[in-house]
């Protein structure tokens, strides 16, 4: 049973997030290389502002704001389901190698296939999701032992050595493309928000309205796969099977994001631990604030990001990274 001074703190927490966002969103509605005065942010909402304001407003900023939350919301949570499903802390989609399988996917598809205009935002998701399919079945494959199933540990460990393999096929492909598309490829793996328009809103929220309450459907699956394995077992749970389910949800969470936001890594190893530190390790609890507290991260690197240096800013993966790196090693030494 669940302390109900627990969940007093945790929805006090989930109001405060939301707060946090729209604080967020609303200063970075107003800042950027077109300003926007924050007394016409309200007029220009409803429809009173003029042709310039709303063209900045509806056009440029709150799209991007928009993408920027919900790719922060996804990758928060495919990195919670990765360290529930190998019991690491360490895991995220960024840095064993799922999120480099869907940017190869989606840089082959860019440079080779032929595009429709009307089609590209709507195909990306599902390319990247293949690519991140593909990389995430070797990476199960070389990590998987007959004798004794998953290998967590392994699987860490093979996905970084696939991380790091990928990197490398994407700068062979960068070195035979024309120079246009170099330039896409360049900053996607810079972790740039290029998707900042409305069709990639809505090719990425029916991955979202699906796969979040799905994952909180299931969180009580994963506090079981949290325990050793034979306890899990004694429980009824089939290891395997809930691993797979709660892979692929993983594996398509990440690759919807990083289509529309580029490579961006630490959102999802960072988020999760944050909200583990507010409410426990209990997943009912802390799923929903790690969701906006990744949507809030991501939001708040893109806001400083791109308003640091003129006229385009530093990439939110980046910012990200800056945040995330030494986060990261401090867990490292934790765990040592």
């Amino acid at each position: 049973m669940i302390q109900p001074t627990l969940v007093k703190k945790q929805r006090l927490l989930f109001w405060l997030l939301i707060f946090l966002i729209v604080i967020t969103a609303l200063i970075g509605m107003g800042m950027g290389y077109a300003s926007l005065s924050y007394d016409r942010l309200l007029p220009t909402l409803v429809g009173q502002g003029t042709f310039k304001e709303e063209f900045v407003l509806f056009s440029i900023r709150l799209p991007r704001i928009i993408i920027t939350i919900l790719a922060g919301m996804a990758l928060a949570l495919s990195g919670a389901i990765l360290q529930g499903i190998t019991r690491n802390d360490l895991a995220d989609p960024g840095i064993i190698g799922i999120n480099a399988g869907a940017g190869a996917a989606v840089a082959l598809f860019f440079l080779f296939a032929p595009i429709q205009a009307e089609n590209f935002a709507y195909m990306l998701p599902v390319v990247a999701f293949l690519g991140a399919f593909v990389t995430v079945c070797l990476i199960y494959a070389f990590s998987y032992n007959r004798q004794t199933g998953l290998q967590p540990i392994q699987l860490i460990l093979v996905g970084i050595g696939f991380a790091m393999a990928l990197s490398g096929l994407m700068i062979v492909l960068i070195s035979s493309a024309e120079r246009a598309k170099v330039d896409f490829v360049v900053k996607w793996l810079a972790g740039n928000i290029w998707g900042a328009d409305w069709p990639f809103i809505w090719a990425i929220l029916p991955w979202l309205v699906v796969l979040i309450p799905f994952t909180l459907y299931r969180a009580n699956r994963l506090n079981l796969l949290s325990l050793s394995e034979p306890a899990a077992i004694g429980l009824g749970i089939s290891l395997q099977r809930e691993r797979i389910v709660l892979l692929l949800t993983a594996v398509a969470l990440a690759a919807s994001a990083v289509s529309v936001t580029g490579g961006i890594a630490f959102i999802g190893l960072m988020a999760p631990h944050l909200a583990k530190a507010l409410v426990g390790p209990r997943n009912q609890l802390y799923l929903p604030l790690a969701i906006l507290i990744g949507g809030w991260l991501l939001l708040l690197a893109d806001t400083v990001g791109r308003n640091i240096v003129e006229p385009d800013g530093i990439p939110a993966g980046i910012m990200a990274a800056l945040i995330g790196a030494p986060y990261f090693m401090y867990l490292l030494m934790k765990k040592s």
